[in-house]
Protein backbone atom coordinates (compact mmCIF):
# COMPACT_ATOMS: atom_id res chain seq x y z
CA UNK A 1 0.00 0.00 0.00
CA UNK A 2 0.93 3.62 -0.58
CA UNK A 3 1.35 6.21 2.12
CA UNK A 4 -1.52 6.85 4.41
CA UNK A 5 -4.11 9.47 4.42
CA UNK A 6 -6.69 11.16 5.82
CA UNK A 7 -10.36 11.42 5.97
CA UNK A 8 -12.64 13.67 8.06
CA UNK A 9 -16.08 12.57 8.30
CA UNK A 10 -18.64 15.22 8.99
CA UNK A 11 -22.28 14.19 10.68
CA UNK A 12 -24.89 15.41 13.14
CA UNK A 13 -24.38 11.97 14.65
CA UNK A 14 -21.11 10.25 15.17
CA UNK A 15 -21.34 6.90 13.45
CA UNK A 16 -21.30 3.36 15.53
CA UNK A 17 -17.84 0.95 14.75
CA UNK A 18 -19.64 -1.23 12.11
CA UNK A 19 -20.36 1.94 10.20
CA UNK A 20 -16.61 3.09 10.77
CA UNK A 21 -15.61 -0.02 9.56
CA UNK A 22 -17.63 -0.02 6.14
CA UNK A 23 -16.62 2.83 5.34
CA UNK A 24 -12.99 2.98 6.19
CA UNK A 25 -12.98 -0.22 3.93
CA UNK A 26 -14.55 1.77 1.49
CA UNK A 27 -11.83 4.35 1.23
CA UNK A 28 -9.49 2.03 1.43
CA UNK A 29 -10.15 0.21 -2.29
CA UNK A 30 -10.77 3.38 -3.62
CA UNK A 31 -7.28 4.79 -2.99
CA UNK A 32 -5.49 1.66 -2.27
CA UNK A 33 -3.50 2.83 0.95
CA UNK A 34 -4.29 3.01 4.89
CA UNK A 35 -6.79 5.65 5.52
CA UNK A 36 -7.70 7.51 8.91
CA UNK A 37 -11.02 8.24 9.42
CA UNK A 38 -11.80 11.57 11.98
CA UNK A 39 -15.07 12.41 12.43
CA UNK A 40 -16.25 16.23 12.49
CA UNK A 41 -19.47 17.21 14.04
CA UNK A 42 -21.87 18.97 11.46
CA UNK A 43 -25.53 19.84 13.26
CA UNK A 44 -26.61 20.62 9.31
CA UNK A 45 -26.42 16.91 8.29
CA UNK A 46 -28.82 15.07 10.69
CA UNK A 47 -30.09 12.85 7.38
CA UNK A 48 -26.80 11.61 5.42
CA UNK A 49 -23.01 12.42 6.23
CA UNK A 50 -20.03 13.48 3.74
CA UNK A 51 -16.16 12.68 3.48
CA UNK A 52 -13.18 14.92 2.44
CA UNK A 53 -10.28 12.99 1.71
CA UNK A 54 -7.54 15.29 -0.25
CA UNK A 55 -9.44 17.25 -3.09
CA UNK A 56 -12.36 14.60 -3.12
CA UNK A 57 -15.64 15.37 -1.43
CA UNK A 58 -17.99 13.04 -1.21
CA UNK A 59 -21.72 13.96 -0.57
CA UNK A 60 -24.40 11.58 1.31
CA UNK A 61 -26.36 13.85 2.19
CA UNK A 62 -29.92 13.86 1.70
CA UNK A 63 -29.62 16.96 -0.48
CA UNK A 64 -27.13 15.00 -2.75
CA UNK A 65 -29.32 11.75 -3.38
CA UNK A 66 -32.45 14.26 -4.66
CA UNK A 67 -29.99 15.82 -6.88
CA UNK A 68 -28.59 12.48 -8.25
CA UNK A 69 -32.54 11.36 -8.38
CA UNK A 70 -33.48 14.81 -10.34
CA UNK A 71 -30.34 14.31 -12.85
CA UNK A 72 -31.91 10.29 -13.73
CA UNK A 73 -35.59 12.15 -13.94
CA UNK A 74 -34.26 14.67 -16.60
CA UNK A 75 -31.56 12.05 -17.81
CA UNK A 76 -35.08 9.42 -19.10
CA UNK A 77 -36.87 12.98 -20.14
CA UNK A 78 -34.38 13.62 -23.12
CA UNK A 79 -34.03 9.75 -24.06
CA UNK A 80 -37.66 9.90 -23.87
CA UNK A 81 -39.28 9.64 -27.75
CA UNK A 82 -43.42 8.24 -26.85
CA UNK A 83 -44.75 7.10 -23.17
CA UNK A 84 -42.55 8.65 -20.97
CA UNK A 85 -43.96 7.39 -17.91
CA UNK A 86 -43.12 3.62 -18.44
CA UNK A 87 -39.43 5.14 -18.64
CA UNK A 88 -39.80 7.39 -15.42
CA UNK A 89 -41.45 4.44 -13.70
CA UNK A 90 -38.31 2.17 -14.65
CA UNK A 91 -35.44 4.62 -13.81
CA UNK A 92 -37.15 5.08 -10.12
CA UNK A 93 -37.16 1.10 -9.48
CA UNK A 94 -33.59 0.52 -10.79
CA UNK A 95 -32.20 3.39 -9.19
CA UNK A 96 -29.51 3.23 -6.77
CA UNK A 97 -28.07 6.18 -4.77
CA UNK A 98 -24.01 5.97 -5.44
CA UNK A 99 -21.00 7.65 -3.54
CA UNK A 100 -19.42 10.26 -6.26
CA UNK A 101 -16.34 12.01 -5.72
CA UNK A 102 -16.50 15.95 -6.24
CA UNK A 103 -13.48 18.21 -6.36
CA UNK A 104 -13.78 21.10 -3.14
CA UNK A 105 -11.54 23.67 -2.46
CA UNK A 106 -11.64 25.90 0.40
CA UNK A 107 -11.42 29.94 0.56
CA UNK A 108 -8.01 31.15 1.95
CA UNK A 109 -8.74 35.06 2.13
CA UNK A 110 -11.68 36.78 0.74
CA UNK A 111 -11.95 40.69 0.42
CA UNK A 112 -13.58 43.36 -1.75
CA UNK A 113 -15.76 40.88 -4.11
CA UNK A 114 -12.57 38.70 -4.82
CA UNK A 115 -12.07 35.21 -2.99
CA UNK A 116 -8.94 32.90 -3.16
CA UNK A 117 -9.19 29.49 -2.77
CA UNK A 118 -7.22 26.35 -2.37
CA UNK A 119 -7.42 23.14 -4.21
CA UNK A 120 -9.61 22.51 -6.93
CA UNK A 121 -6.11 21.98 -9.09
CA UNK A 122 -8.44 20.69 -12.11
CA UNK A 123 -10.73 23.73 -12.02
CA UNK A 124 -10.71 25.75 -15.50
CA UNK A 125 -10.76 29.29 -16.62
CA UNK A 126 -13.88 31.09 -16.11
CA UNK A 127 -15.35 27.74 -14.54
CA UNK A 128 -18.34 28.58 -12.01
CA UNK A 129 -17.47 27.86 -8.21
CA UNK A 130 -20.52 27.38 -5.04
CA UNK A 131 -19.70 28.71 -2.12
CA UNK A 132 -21.11 28.93 1.23
CA UNK A 133 -25.11 30.03 1.07
CA UNK A 134 -25.25 29.19 -2.68
CA UNK A 135 -23.34 32.38 -3.65
CA UNK A 136 -21.85 31.71 -6.97
CA UNK A 137 -18.48 32.90 -8.41
CA UNK A 138 -16.37 32.42 -11.65
CA UNK A 139 -12.69 31.74 -11.54
CA UNK A 140 -10.18 34.78 -12.83
CA UNK A 141 -6.80 33.70 -12.24
CA UNK A 142 -5.30 30.35 -12.13
CA UNK A 143 -1.76 29.95 -9.91
CA UNK A 144 0.29 26.94 -8.79
CA UNK A 145 -1.12 26.69 -5.31
CA UNK A 146 -4.11 29.20 -5.24
CA UNK A 147 -7.21 30.41 -7.57
CA UNK A 148 -8.77 33.63 -7.61
CA UNK A 149 -12.32 34.50 -8.05
CA UNK A 150 -14.84 37.34 -8.49
CA UNK A 151 -17.95 36.99 -6.94
CA UNK A 152 -21.88 37.61 -8.38
CA UNK A 153 -23.22 37.93 -4.35
CA UNK A 154 -22.99 38.96 -1.08
CA UNK A 155 -19.07 38.09 0.36
CA UNK A 156 -20.53 38.93 4.29
CA UNK A 157 -21.40 34.93 4.44
CA UNK A 158 -18.26 33.59 2.91
CA UNK A 159 -14.88 33.11 5.63
CA UNK A 160 -11.53 31.10 5.95
CA UNK A 161 -11.78 27.69 5.50
CA UNK A 162 -14.97 27.49 4.01
CA UNK A 163 -16.06 24.72 1.44
CA UNK A 164 -16.00 25.74 -2.33
CA UNK A 165 -17.41 23.30 -4.90
CA UNK A 166 -16.86 23.21 -8.95
CA UNK A 167 -19.79 23.12 -10.96
CA UNK A 168 -17.83 22.37 -14.16
CA UNK A 169 -20.19 25.03 -16.07
CA UNK A 170 -18.92 28.28 -17.64
CA UNK A 171 -20.61 31.27 -16.66
CA UNK A 172 -23.84 31.75 -18.50
CA UNK A 173 -27.30 33.98 -19.10
CA UNK A 174 -30.67 32.68 -19.81
CA UNK A 175 -31.72 33.33 -23.16
CA UNK A 176 -35.47 33.35 -24.88
CA UNK A 177 -38.07 35.60 -26.69
CA UNK A 178 -39.22 36.40 -23.28
CA UNK A 179 -36.91 38.99 -22.66
CA UNK A 180 -37.84 41.36 -25.34
CA UNK A 181 -39.30 44.51 -23.24
CA UNK A 182 -37.73 43.85 -20.01
CA UNK A 183 -35.16 44.78 -17.80
CA UNK A 184 -32.48 42.84 -16.07
CA UNK A 185 -29.04 41.88 -14.10
CA UNK A 186 -25.74 40.93 -15.36
CA UNK A 187 -27.07 37.66 -14.47
CA UNK A 188 -29.90 37.85 -16.69
CA UNK A 189 -32.61 37.99 -13.50
CA UNK A 190 -35.49 40.39 -13.83
CA UNK A 191 -35.07 43.77 -11.96
CA UNK A 192 -38.37 45.42 -13.26
CA UNK A 193 -40.73 44.33 -10.80
CA UNK A 194 -42.38 42.17 -13.06
CA UNK A 195 -42.87 38.39 -12.87
CA UNK A 196 -40.19 35.84 -13.55
CA UNK A 197 -39.21 35.35 -17.31
CA UNK A 198 -39.11 31.84 -18.83
CA UNK A 199 -36.40 31.38 -20.62
CA UNK A 200 -35.67 29.29 -24.06
CA UNK A 201 -31.67 27.93 -23.85
CA UNK A 202 -28.64 29.02 -21.81
CA UNK A 203 -25.84 31.19 -23.72
CA UNK A 204 -22.13 31.54 -21.95
CA UNK A 205 -21.19 34.59 -21.49
CA UNK A 206 -17.87 34.02 -23.38
CA UNK A 207 -18.20 33.15 -26.57
CA UNK A 208 -15.54 32.49 -29.41
CA UNK A 209 -16.37 35.47 -32.23
CA UNK A 210 -17.80 33.94 -35.51
CA UNK A 211 -14.69 33.28 -38.15
CA UNK A 212 -13.85 34.85 -41.99
CA UNK A 213 -15.66 31.74 -43.71
CA UNK A 214 -19.02 32.29 -41.37
CA UNK A 215 -19.49 36.11 -42.25
CA UNK A 216 -20.34 37.89 -44.80
CA UNK A 217 -19.91 41.48 -46.24
CA UNK A 218 -21.76 43.92 -44.23
CA UNK A 219 -24.31 45.78 -46.99
CA UNK A 220 -27.28 46.54 -45.40
CA UNK A 221 -28.04 50.16 -43.80
CA UNK A 222 -28.93 50.76 -40.27
CA UNK A 223 -30.63 54.00 -40.02
CA UNK A 224 -29.92 56.27 -37.59
CA UNK A 225 -32.75 58.08 -37.93
CA UNK A 226 -30.12 61.52 -37.86
CA UNK A 227 -29.25 62.83 -40.74
CA UNK A 228 -25.75 64.13 -40.07
CA UNK A 229 -24.58 60.15 -39.42
CA UNK A 230 -27.10 58.86 -42.33
CA UNK A 231 -25.33 61.20 -44.64
CA UNK A 232 -21.77 61.05 -44.17
CA UNK A 233 -21.14 58.05 -41.57
CA UNK A 234 -23.42 55.38 -42.73
CA UNK A 235 -23.74 52.59 -40.29
CA UNK A 236 -24.25 48.72 -41.67
CA UNK A 237 -25.67 45.89 -39.78
CA UNK A 238 -22.95 43.90 -38.25
CA UNK A 239 -20.92 46.77 -38.27
CA UNK A 240 -19.09 48.49 -35.18
CA UNK A 241 -19.35 52.00 -34.94
CA UNK A 242 -17.90 54.20 -31.89
CA UNK A 243 -19.14 56.68 -30.30
CA UNK A 244 -16.68 59.07 -28.70
CA UNK A 245 -16.67 62.33 -26.91
CA UNK A 246 -16.31 63.79 -23.39
CA UNK A 247 -18.60 63.83 -21.08
CA UNK A 248 -22.21 65.39 -21.81
CA UNK A 249 -21.74 65.69 -25.41
CA UNK A 250 -24.92 63.29 -26.04
CA UNK A 251 -23.19 60.21 -26.70
CA UNK A 252 -26.68 58.58 -25.05
CA UNK A 253 -28.66 60.40 -26.87
CA UNK A 254 -27.24 59.34 -30.45
CA UNK A 255 -27.37 55.82 -29.52
CA UNK A 256 -30.77 55.94 -27.89
CA UNK A 257 -32.68 58.07 -31.12
CA UNK A 258 -30.52 55.44 -33.24
CA UNK A 259 -33.05 52.49 -31.10
CA UNK A 260 -35.80 54.69 -31.05
CA UNK A 261 -35.84 54.40 -34.80
CA UNK A 262 -35.61 50.83 -35.66
CA UNK A 263 -39.33 51.09 -34.71
CA UNK A 264 -41.49 49.14 -37.12
CA UNK A 265 -37.93 47.79 -38.87
CA UNK A 266 -37.95 43.99 -37.34
CA UNK A 267 -34.49 44.91 -35.49
CA UNK A 268 -34.08 43.59 -31.81
CA UNK A 269 -32.35 46.10 -29.52
CA UNK A 270 -29.75 45.55 -26.63
CA UNK A 271 -29.10 48.64 -24.51
CA UNK A 272 -26.87 47.79 -21.97
CA UNK A 273 -25.93 50.25 -18.99
CA UNK A 274 -22.25 49.50 -17.06
CA UNK A 275 -21.50 51.78 -14.24
CA UNK A 276 -24.28 54.15 -14.00
CA UNK A 277 -26.92 55.75 -11.63
CA UNK A 278 -29.92 53.49 -11.17
CA UNK A 279 -31.97 56.67 -11.33
CA UNK A 280 -30.56 57.44 -15.60
CA UNK A 281 -31.03 54.06 -16.56
CA UNK A 282 -34.61 54.26 -14.59
CA UNK A 283 -35.51 57.20 -16.84
CA UNK A 284 -33.86 55.72 -19.88
CA UNK A 285 -36.42 52.93 -19.49
CA UNK A 286 -39.32 55.40 -19.22
CA UNK A 287 -38.20 57.16 -22.49
CA UNK A 288 -38.22 54.45 -24.59
CA UNK A 289 -41.36 53.03 -23.14
CA UNK A 290 -43.11 56.52 -23.94
CA UNK A 291 -41.51 56.15 -27.82
CA UNK A 292 -43.03 52.32 -28.16
CA UNK A 293 -39.07 51.38 -28.47
CA UNK A 294 -39.25 48.97 -25.30
CA UNK A 295 -41.63 46.67 -27.56
CA UNK A 296 -38.41 45.59 -28.96
CA UNK A 297 -35.37 46.09 -26.79
CA UNK A 298 -33.77 44.40 -23.55
CA UNK A 299 -31.81 46.50 -20.69
CA UNK A 300 -29.31 44.84 -19.28
CA UNK A 301 -28.16 46.90 -15.98
CA UNK A 302 -25.39 46.71 -14.01
CA UNK A 303 -25.32 50.18 -12.39
CA UNK A 304 -22.84 51.61 -10.53
CA UNK A 305 -23.86 50.58 -6.96
CA UNK A 306 -23.11 47.34 -8.67
CA UNK A 307 -20.23 45.17 -7.84
CA UNK A 308 -17.22 45.65 -9.88
CA UNK A 309 -17.40 41.67 -11.00
CA UNK A 310 -21.11 42.28 -12.48
CA UNK A 311 -20.02 45.60 -14.07
CA UNK A 312 -17.26 43.21 -15.71
CA UNK A 313 -19.87 40.59 -17.39
CA UNK A 314 -22.74 42.71 -18.13
CA UNK A 315 -22.14 43.34 -21.76
CA UNK A 316 -20.69 39.64 -22.23
CA UNK A 317 -23.91 38.87 -20.75
CA UNK A 318 -25.56 41.30 -23.10
CA UNK A 319 -24.05 40.03 -26.16
CA UNK A 320 -24.81 36.56 -25.16
CA UNK A 321 -28.49 37.63 -25.49
CA UNK A 322 -28.10 39.53 -28.27
CA UNK A 323 -26.46 36.38 -30.19
CA UNK A 324 -29.60 34.33 -29.63
CA UNK A 325 -31.50 36.47 -31.51
CA UNK A 326 -28.46 36.79 -34.08
CA UNK A 327 -28.81 32.98 -34.54
CA UNK A 328 -31.83 33.13 -35.54
CA UNK A 329 -31.28 34.85 -38.65
CA UNK A 330 -32.60 38.45 -36.91
CA UNK A 331 -31.22 41.83 -36.84
CA UNK A 332 -29.71 43.28 -33.67
CA UNK A 333 -28.52 45.94 -32.54
CA UNK A 334 -26.45 46.43 -29.10
CA UNK A 335 -25.17 50.05 -27.37
CA UNK A 336 -22.81 49.48 -24.46
CA UNK A 337 -22.23 52.15 -22.94
CA UNK A 338 -20.03 53.11 -21.66
CA UNK A 339 -16.91 50.72 -22.52
CA UNK A 340 -15.06 53.30 -20.32
CA UNK A 341 -16.66 52.05 -17.16
CA UNK A 342 -16.22 48.43 -17.72
CA UNK A 343 -12.34 49.31 -18.74
CA UNK A 344 -12.61 50.86 -15.01
CA UNK A 345 -14.14 47.70 -13.28
CA UNK A 346 -12.07 45.30 -14.91
CA UNK A 347 -8.95 47.19 -13.84
CA UNK A 348 -10.35 46.79 -10.20
CA UNK A 349 -10.56 43.58 -10.65
CA UNK A 350 -7.00 43.08 -12.12
CA UNK A 351 -5.78 45.24 -8.81
CA UNK A 352 -7.18 43.18 -6.07
CA UNK A 353 -6.21 39.91 -8.10
CA UNK A 354 -2.55 41.05 -7.89
CA UNK A 355 -1.89 41.28 -11.35
CA UNK A 356 0.98 43.47 -12.21
CA UNK A 357 -0.25 47.00 -13.47
CA UNK A 358 0.31 48.92 -16.75
CA UNK A 359 -0.61 51.95 -18.64
CA UNK A 360 -2.57 53.74 -16.39
CA UNK A 361 -2.81 51.13 -13.88
CA UNK A 362 -4.59 49.17 -16.94
CA UNK A 363 -3.44 45.41 -16.85
CA UNK A 364 -2.00 44.19 -20.10
CA UNK A 365 -4.93 42.12 -21.51
CA UNK A 366 -7.01 45.05 -21.19
CA UNK A 367 -7.21 45.18 -25.24
CA UNK A 368 -8.40 41.53 -25.32
CA UNK A 369 -10.94 42.74 -22.86
CA UNK A 370 -12.72 44.24 -25.55
CA UNK A 371 -11.27 43.07 -29.17
CA UNK A 372 -13.08 39.34 -27.89
CA UNK A 373 -16.21 41.89 -27.23
CA UNK A 374 -16.29 43.51 -29.96
CA UNK A 375 -15.40 40.49 -32.47
CA UNK A 376 -18.39 38.65 -31.70
CA UNK A 377 -20.86 41.98 -33.71
CA UNK A 378 -20.60 40.32 -37.13
CA UNK A 379 -23.02 39.80 -40.28
CA UNK A 380 -23.65 35.97 -40.26
CA UNK A 381 -23.33 33.90 -43.66
CA UNK A 382 -26.43 32.54 -45.32
CA UNK A 383 -25.33 28.79 -43.62
CA UNK A 384 -25.70 30.14 -40.34
CA UNK A 385 -29.33 31.78 -41.26
CA UNK A 386 -27.16 35.63 -42.20
CA UNK A 387 -28.35 36.94 -38.57
CA UNK A 388 -26.28 40.41 -37.67
CA UNK A 389 -25.30 41.80 -34.71
CA UNK A 390 -24.56 45.62 -34.72
CA UNK A 391 -22.24 47.29 -32.23
CA UNK A 392 -22.46 50.72 -30.99
CA UNK A 393 -20.06 51.07 -28.08
CA UNK A 394 -19.47 54.21 -26.50
CA UNK A 395 -16.20 56.15 -25.17
CA UNK A 396 -15.76 58.63 -22.46
CA UNK A 397 -12.72 60.96 -23.42
CA UNK A 398 -11.14 63.40 -21.29
CA UNK A 399 -10.85 67.10 -22.59
CA UNK A 400 -11.19 65.53 -26.18
CA UNK A 401 -8.18 63.32 -25.39
CA UNK A 402 -8.44 60.61 -28.36
CA UNK A 403 -5.22 59.40 -27.88
CA UNK A 404 -5.53 58.07 -24.63
CA UNK A 405 -5.34 54.60 -24.03
CA UNK A 406 -8.60 53.26 -23.76
CA UNK A 407 -10.18 55.20 -26.61
CA UNK A 408 -7.29 54.66 -28.81
CA UNK A 409 -7.71 50.47 -28.36
CA UNK A 410 -11.23 50.54 -28.83
CA UNK A 411 -10.79 53.05 -32.12
CA UNK A 412 -8.33 50.24 -33.95
CA UNK A 413 -10.92 47.60 -32.87
CA UNK A 414 -14.40 49.23 -34.37
CA UNK A 415 -15.25 49.54 -38.12
CA UNK A 416 -15.18 53.44 -37.58
CA UNK A 417 -15.90 56.20 -34.59
CA UNK A 418 -18.80 59.61 -34.02
CA UNK A 419 -16.82 61.79 -32.54
CA UNK A 420 -18.76 64.41 -30.62
CA UNK A 421 -17.30 67.66 -29.98
CA UNK A 422 -17.61 69.51 -27.15
CA UNK A 423 -17.54 73.16 -28.72
CA UNK A 424 -20.24 72.20 -31.23
CA UNK A 425 -22.61 70.63 -28.54
CA UNK A 426 -22.58 74.06 -26.53
CA UNK A 427 -22.67 76.00 -29.57
CA UNK A 428 -26.51 74.18 -30.16
CA UNK A 429 -25.27 71.55 -32.84
CA UNK A 430 -26.88 68.72 -31.62
CA UNK A 431 -25.61 65.57 -32.49
CA UNK A 432 -22.57 67.97 -32.07
CA UNK A 433 -20.76 65.23 -34.47
CA UNK A 434 -17.42 66.33 -35.73
CA UNK A 435 -16.82 65.68 -39.54
CA UNK A 436 -13.53 65.94 -39.92
CA UNK A 437 -12.24 63.20 -36.80
CA UNK A 438 -15.68 61.11 -37.57
CA UNK A 439 -14.99 58.40 -40.16
CA UNK A 440 -17.46 55.21 -41.22
CA UNK A 441 -14.53 52.25 -42.49
CA UNK A 442 -17.58 50.56 -44.17
CA UNK A 443 -18.84 53.62 -45.83
CA UNK A 444 -20.90 53.51 -49.19
CA UNK A 445 -21.46 49.89 -49.13
CA UNK A 446 -24.08 50.12 -46.12
CA UNK A 447 -25.87 53.06 -47.85
CA UNK A 448 -28.79 53.19 -50.32
CA UNK A 449 -27.88 54.34 -53.81
CA UNK A 450 -30.39 57.18 -52.77
CA UNK A 451 -28.85 58.04 -50.06
CA UNK A 452 -25.03 58.29 -51.88
CA UNK A 453 -26.61 60.48 -54.78
CA UNK A 454 -28.19 63.09 -52.64
CA UNK A 455 -25.09 63.57 -50.14
CA UNK A 456 -22.95 64.49 -53.39
CA UNK A 457 -20.56 66.59 -52.14
CA UNK A 458 -21.85 67.48 -48.47
CA UNK A 459 -18.52 66.46 -46.18
CA UNK A 460 -16.44 68.43 -48.57
CA UNK A 461 -18.49 71.42 -48.43
CA UNK A 462 -18.81 71.21 -44.80
CA UNK A 463 -14.74 71.05 -44.47
CA UNK A 464 -14.53 74.02 -46.54
CA UNK A 465 -16.68 76.11 -44.48
CA UNK A 466 -14.81 75.01 -40.81
CA UNK A 467 -11.66 76.21 -42.63
CA UNK A 468 -12.67 78.91 -43.84
CA UNK A 469 -14.65 80.08 -40.61
CA UNK A 470 -10.90 79.75 -39.23
CA UNK A 471 -9.59 81.94 -41.26
CA UNK A 472 -12.32 84.82 -41.99
CA UNK A 473 -12.06 84.84 -37.80
CA UNK A 474 -8.96 87.12 -38.75
CA UNK A 475 -10.53 89.74 -41.14
CA UNK A 476 -13.76 91.51 -41.43
CA UNK A 477 -13.81 92.75 -45.02
CA UNK A 478 -15.17 89.79 -47.05
CA UNK A 479 -16.01 89.68 -50.89
CA UNK A 480 -19.18 88.37 -51.34
CA UNK A 481 -18.21 85.05 -52.60
CA UNK A 482 -16.36 84.27 -49.67
CA UNK A 483 -19.78 85.83 -47.35
CA UNK A 484 -21.70 83.82 -50.16
CA UNK A 485 -19.64 80.45 -49.04
CA UNK A 486 -19.90 80.96 -45.23
CA UNK A 487 -23.76 81.55 -45.26
CA UNK A 488 -24.23 78.13 -46.98
CA UNK A 489 -21.77 76.88 -44.71
CA UNK A 490 -23.84 77.92 -41.39
CA UNK A 491 -27.08 76.76 -43.67
CA UNK A 492 -25.79 72.81 -44.09
CA UNK A 493 -24.37 72.85 -40.30
CA UNK A 494 -28.35 74.18 -39.15
CA UNK A 495 -29.82 71.87 -41.47
CA UNK A 496 -28.08 68.61 -39.64
CA UNK A 497 -29.23 70.05 -35.91
CA UNK A 498 -32.13 67.52 -35.13
CA UNK A 499 -34.05 67.28 -31.55
CA UNK A 500 -33.71 64.07 -29.81
CA UNK A 501 -36.28 61.71 -30.09
CA UNK A 502 -37.06 62.78 -33.96
CA UNK A 503 -35.68 60.65 -36.31
CA UNK A 504 -36.03 60.95 -40.25
CA UNK A 505 -36.81 58.67 -42.19
CA UNK A 506 -34.56 58.11 -45.75
CA UNK A 507 -37.37 59.85 -47.79
CA UNK A 508 -37.29 63.01 -45.58
CA UNK A 509 -33.18 63.21 -45.46
CA UNK A 510 -33.01 63.23 -49.01
CA UNK A 511 -35.78 65.96 -49.45
CA UNK A 512 -33.42 68.29 -46.74
CA UNK A 513 -30.37 67.42 -48.64
CA UNK A 514 -31.36 67.65 -52.38
CA UNK A 515 -32.69 71.47 -51.12
CA UNK A 516 -29.59 71.98 -48.64
CA UNK A 517 -26.59 70.88 -51.48
CA UNK A 518 -28.81 73.10 -54.27
CA UNK A 519 -28.28 75.85 -52.17
CA UNK A 520 -32.14 76.70 -52.15
CA UNK A 521 -31.90 77.64 -48.61
CA UNK A 522 -29.33 80.54 -49.29
CA UNK A 523 -32.38 83.18 -48.44
CA UNK A 524 -33.77 81.42 -45.26
CA UNK A 525 -32.40 83.33 -42.34
CA UNK A 526 -30.46 81.15 -40.28
CA UNK A 527 -32.50 81.19 -37.27
CA UNK A 528 -35.79 80.46 -39.11
CA UNK A 529 -33.92 77.16 -40.93
CA UNK A 530 -35.36 74.80 -38.06
CA UNK A 531 -38.60 75.25 -38.65
CA UNK A 532 -38.67 75.99 -42.27
CA UNK A 533 -37.11 72.52 -43.27
CA UNK A 534 -39.74 70.75 -41.44
CA UNK A 535 -42.27 72.68 -42.98
CA UNK A 536 -40.91 71.94 -46.45
CA UNK A 537 -40.84 67.85 -45.91
CA UNK A 538 -44.34 68.26 -44.72
CA UNK A 539 -44.89 69.88 -47.87
CA UNK A 540 -43.04 67.53 -50.29
CA UNK A 541 -44.91 64.61 -48.94
CA UNK A 542 -48.23 65.83 -49.11
CA UNK A 543 -47.61 67.60 -52.87
CA UNK A 544 -46.22 64.23 -54.13
CA UNK A 545 -47.05 61.22 -52.30
CA UNK A 546 -45.72 59.14 -55.03
CA UNK A 547 -42.32 60.31 -54.68
CA UNK A 548 -42.17 59.62 -51.16
CA UNK A 549 -43.52 55.92 -52.09
CA UNK A 550 -40.98 55.54 -54.91
CA UNK A 551 -38.08 56.69 -52.46
CA UNK A 552 -39.36 53.95 -49.86
CA UNK A 553 -39.27 51.33 -51.98
CA UNK A 554 -36.89 51.79 -54.45
CA UNK A 555 -33.99 52.95 -52.85
CA UNK A 556 -32.92 54.93 -55.89
CA UNK A 557 -32.90 58.84 -56.48
CA UNK A 558 -33.17 59.47 -60.21
CA UNK A 559 -32.80 62.54 -61.74
CA UNK A 560 -36.46 63.15 -62.23
CA UNK A 561 -36.99 62.68 -59.39
CA UNK A 562 -34.18 64.97 -57.50
CA UNK A 563 -35.99 67.96 -60.37
CA UNK A 564 -39.12 67.11 -58.67
CA UNK A 565 -37.69 67.73 -55.12
CA UNK A 566 -36.20 71.05 -56.45
CA UNK A 567 -39.16 72.30 -58.03
CA UNK A 568 -40.94 71.80 -54.90
CA UNK A 569 -38.63 72.88 -52.49
CA UNK A 570 -38.66 76.32 -54.97
CA UNK A 571 -42.15 76.48 -54.98
CA UNK A 572 -42.74 76.23 -51.47
CA UNK A 573 -39.77 78.59 -50.43
CA UNK A 574 -41.17 81.56 -52.61
CA UNK A 575 -45.15 80.73 -50.47
CA UNK A 576 -42.91 81.55 -47.65
CA UNK A 577 -41.55 84.60 -48.67
CA UNK A 578 -44.39 85.74 -49.64
CA UNK A 579 -45.81 85.06 -46.83
CA UNK A 580 -42.34 86.44 -44.63
CA UNK A 581 -40.05 84.77 -42.38
CA UNK A 582 -40.50 86.51 -39.26
CA UNK A 583 -43.77 84.77 -39.21
CA UNK A 584 -43.37 81.57 -36.93
CA UNK A 585 -46.67 79.70 -37.39
CA UNK A 586 -45.51 76.48 -39.39
CA UNK A 587 -49.17 75.62 -39.78
CA UNK A 588 -49.54 78.67 -42.18
CA UNK A 589 -47.13 77.78 -44.81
Amino acid sequence: MNSSKVAYLYSAKKPDDSQKDQIIEFLDRKYDCEVLLKYVYDASLVNGFRIAIGDDFYDWSLESRMQQLQDRWMNSIKKANEDIIPLLQDSLQTWIPKAMASQVGHVLRVCDGIVFVSGLKKAEYGEILIFTGGIRGMIQDLRKDEIGCILFGDESEIVEGSIVKRTGKQAGIPVGEAFIGRVVDALGNPIDDLPEIEAEDYYPIERAAPGIIYRQPVNTPLETGLLAIDSMFPIGRGQRELIIGDRQTGKTSVAIDTIVNQKDKNVICVYVAIGQKASSVAQLCENLKSKGAMNYTIVVCATASDSAPLQYIAPYAGTSLAEYFMHQGKDVLIVYDDLSKHAIAYRALSLLLERSPGREAYPGDVFYLHSRLLERSAHLSEDLNGGSLTALPIVETQAGDVSAYIPTNIISITDGQIFLESNLFFSGQRPAVNVGLSVSRVGGDAQTKAMKQATGSLRLDLAQYREMEVFTQFSSDLDEGTRNQLIYGQGLMRLLRQPQYSPLSLQEQIYLLVAGLNRLFMDVPVKELDHIKLSLVKYIKASAPDLDVEIKQTKVLSQENKDRIVSLSNEFLDKVKEYGFHQRNQESY
